[in-house]
């Protein structure tokens, strides 16, 4: 068996064994270290990374497959993964499968909600976040929110303008946007959604704030992107979706959506 490194034998068992045992027992910041030093394992680190990419749950075989290893090594580090947090664990039979005879249901793993982050030495940047948007949502004139959602709309820009050109517009904003932690696929309709939300727990508490410059970013990245591709009909809009983020894009209105969340 593989150990972090491409280590073999149960010298290395033991190592990733003691490594989830650790964690059980920590809380907080030791806790963040010791997920995110796990990750080291090349093995891990590729199944952690293409179970994370799919919006539905993966098997494990479709998961070893992924990340190029045998069924048992990735089942050993998918329940690994799901003891540190980082993944969840469920059973469901496969589509078009019920009743007698159906089978056991597998077991599926899908990226966990939870949140790891690690600063040595310690910073916080997430309470001055969290004081800054509480001053923009006590400002009753709407003067800072503005002037928040313009300098979002600048730096979004920017990001845009940096792609290099001879791409089309679509490719050159997921490009742009997949390097900022939004994690942007195509819907069934060609519609861009944003898997994942950088913001989310800031967009909790306050998605009035949030949200809007979540846009605002977007529109700047677009607008940016266009430069490149200035025959290209780009727009954002807010269309929240269950476990996306709160914006897509597109060259219509996207999918209509009963039901979302940022």
């Amino acid at each position: 068996m593989t150990g972090p490194g491409g280590d073999t034998g149960p010298g290395a068992l033991n190592k990733l064994i003691s490594i989830s045992d650790r964690i059980a027992g920590m809380e907080g910041k030791d806790a963040g270290i010791a997920v995110l030093g796990s990750l080291d394992d090349p093995v891990r680190h590729r199944l952690y990374r293409f179970v994370a990419a799919h919006g539905q749950p993966v098997g494990r075989d479709e998961a070893a497959a992924g990340a190029g290893i045998g069924r048992p090594l990735a089942a050993y580090h998918l329940d690994k993964l799901v003891d540190m947090g980082l993944l969840t664990a469920s059973y469901q039979r496969p589509a078009g499968r019920g009743g007698p005879g159906a089978g056991r249901p597998a077991k599926v793993y899908a990226r966990s909600g939870a949140e790891f982050a690690v600063s040595v030495p310690p910073r916080d940047y997430e309470l001055a976040a969290r004081l800054l948007a509480a001053a923009v949502e006590s400002d009753e004139t709407g003067t800072c929110q503005s002037a928040l959602e313009g300098a979002a709309r600048r730096r979004g820009a920017s990001a845009g303008q940096c792609r290099r050109a001879g791409d089309s517009g679509p490719e050159l904003a997921l490009a742009a946007l997949g390097e900022h932690g939004f994690e942007p696929f195509r819907d069934s309709g060609g519609t861009i959604r944003l898997g994942n939300c950088p913001f989310r727990q800031l967009a909790a508490d306050y998605p009035g704030v949030v949200c809007a410059m979540t846009l605002a970013l977007v529109e700047g990245v677009v607008s940016g992107v266009l430069e490149h591709d200035q025959g290209s009909a780009l727009r954002a809009w807010l269309a929240p979706r269950p476990g996306c983020c709160c914006v897509a894009i597109g060259t219509g209105q996207p999918e209509s959506d009963d039901t979302g969340e940022s």
